[in-house]
């Protein structure tokens, strides 16, 4: 099997082409026999190497001087064209995560610092800039990390545009969740063997969506006045909500969804909790160290958890919008 990192070597010395690289590792990855294991893994391409974790800290470097430097208002943008510039190497032609992702953030910074508008619509327009800013970078570079800066910018426009009673509808935040998490299924449909930049796109998705969906979920249920909610234990629906959504995670095998909700599940068993044990116990204790079992064993029999409840979908029509539900679990 061809690896990226041999595509790269070969657009360096002109082969190839660097926008071939990513079409043709995806065409190779597809002709992967079946039985191979690995498709369907949530890989994480942050880091090939340490020199991408040695670049990055130059970056963030180079952000904190220019950021003592005497600058204000456009002439942030100089800094910001600069690491544009930047990216066009690094990004752009080293196809480099890690440190693609500092200067993007990077970038944001500074022209967030360039943009000091004086008017009611301020928040906004400067919260547009930064969706179009993070857009025209996704289009330029297919960065996946991306589409997390635009998706948080949109929906914090949104509850901008909504105003402060937002957070006495949580149910808001559950739509915005749903609607986020449906975009990362599409793109996860569309790559299911997890081998190209639209799965890993649909990771940083997922990252935005589990607390968007747990914080309007688990609001409305501690604090709702709804009849029917009051009919219903509360402990037993947080139990309930948090055992569906695992089951969620594990049938679109997305353990990201899990990662970003943790403190939601230790705040949540706290308050289960609190009135079942004695005083004297530490109960945030016993939470952190039931969730850490937890996070281990699933961590190691994922697939095996996964195959066992849902391997009865395999061949139906929904397992092709899925990752292969008879995956094994492999060491990698």
């Amino acid at each position: 099997m061809i690896s990226r990192q041999t595509l790269e070597n070969a657009a360096a010395q002109n082969i190839i082409q660097a926008e071939q690289i990513e079409p043709l590792y995806r065409f190779l990855n597809q002709q992967q026999p079946e039985s191979q294991p690995g498709g369907g893994e949530e890989p994480l391409k942050f880091i090939r190497s340490f020199g991408d974790v040695f670049i990055t800290i130059g970056i963030v470097l180079l952000v904190f001087a220019i950021n003592m430097a005497d600058l204000s208002g456009y002439s942030y943008l100089l800094p910001a064209t600069g690491f544009l510039l930047v990216a066009e190497w690094l990004v752009k032609v080293r196809r480099l995560a890690l440190p693609g992702i500092a200067i993007l953030l990077a970038i944001l910074y500074f022209v967030n610092k360039a943009i000091n508008f004086d008017h009611e619509n301020a928040t906004v327009l400067g919260l547009g800039i930064l969706c179009l800013t993070s857009f025209l970078f996704y289009l330029r570079y297919r960065m996946p990390f991306s589409l997390l800066p635009l998706a948080t910018g949109l929906v914090a426009i949104i509850l901008t545009l909504i105003g402060r009673d937002v957070f006495q509808h949580p149910i808001i935040f559950l739509g915005l969740g749903l609607v986020v998490f449906i975009i990362a299924m599409v793109f996860d449909a569309m790559d299911t063997r997890r081998v190209s930049h639209l799965s890993d796109s649909a990771f940083w998705l997922h990252l935005l969506a589990a607390p968007l969906i747990v914080h309007g979920a688990m609001v409305s249920m501690l604090l709702s006045d709804h009849a029917w909610l009051r009919s219903i234990n509360r402990e037993v629906l947080i139990v309930l909500f948090f055992s569906g959504f695992f089951l969620l995670a594990l049938l679109v095998d997305r353990r990201a969804l899990l990662i970003s909700t943790q403190l939601y599940v230790i705040y949540a068993m706290t308050q289960l909790l609190r009135d079942q044990l004695s005083s004297g116990q530490n109960i945030l204790m016993y939470i952190i160290m039931g969730l850490g079992v937890f996070v281990i064993f699933f961590g190691t029999y994922w697939y095996w958890t996964r195959r066992f409840l849902f391997g009865f979908l395999a061949g139906t029509v929904i397992s092709r919008f899925l990752p292969d539900l008879q995956q094994r679990d492999v060491q990698r």
